[in-house]
This record gives structure tokens, C-alpha cells and sequence, in this order.
């Protein structure tokens, strides 16, 4: 299980990262207060943690996904709050987009996740 991925942001963006986040069903969460400087969120155990940095990095095709609920909208909701949301190819017949949080940190969407069979 993947319990959380932490993402470099500016201190002046962390608000507006906070926002998508929270329209793709993460709650925020009280770090403990040693880590009182991060804003953490959470949606069924995996975390989201958001540590301010002067000047983060992001990979150029590291990316984080998540499964949107209710896909589409979802994808309507960021459009409307002024998230530039881009189609992706579907995969395993499950519909994808993406978002792109400064400073270039990708956020993948993905209507349901892959199902493999053994």
C-alpha cells in the first residue's frame, strides 16, 4: 500500500494545489506538529502531503494518479474552477485526463484503474 507522496510547491501556489486536491475528494489532515509546515490531505488512507519550498523541482514525466470520482464531473468541476484538465488516451477502457500543478507537477486522472487478469 502506498500511504503518501509528497510534492515540492511554492508557498504562494500551496492554496491553489489545495484546491484540486480537495475537488478530487482528498480531506485535509492535521499533520502532527512536528510537520506543522506541510499541508496534508487524505481520501481512503493514501496521503497527500504538500511541502512549500522557495524553489521546487518537479520531474518532467514523474507524475502522480489518482482515481477520479465520478470522472467526468469531476473533470467539468476543475474546468470550472480554472484547471486547464487534458484529455489523455483511455487505458483498459477507462477514460484519462491530466492537470498540471506548478511548478509542472502532473496530476493524472483516471476514471477507474487498471484491472489486470493472472
Amino acid at each position: 500500500m502506498l500511504h503518501h507522496v509528497g510534492i515540492e510547491i511554492a508557498p504562494a501556489d500551496v492554496e491553489r494545489a489545495a484546491e484540486l486536491f480537495e475537488l478530487l475528494g482528498f480531506e485535509r489532515v492535521e499533520p502532527p506538529a512536528s510537520l506543522a509546515e506541510f499541508t496534508w490531505f487524505e481520501r481512503a488512507g493514501t496521503q497527500i502531503h504538500l511541502m512549500p519550498e522557495k524553489q521546487p523541482t518537479a520531474p518532467p514525466h514523474g507524475h502522480l494518479a489518482v482515481v477520479a470520482p465520478e470522472f467526468e464531473a469531476t473533470v467539468e468541476r476543475l474546468r470550472e474552477r480554472g484547471f486547464a484538465v487534458e484529455s489523455r488516451r483511455a487505458h483498459w477502457g477507462a477514460a484519462r485526463a491530466s492537470v498540471t500543478l506548478p511548478p509542472g507537477h502532473r496530476v493524472e486522472l483516471m476514471a477507474a484503474p487498471p484491472h489486470f487478469t493472472a
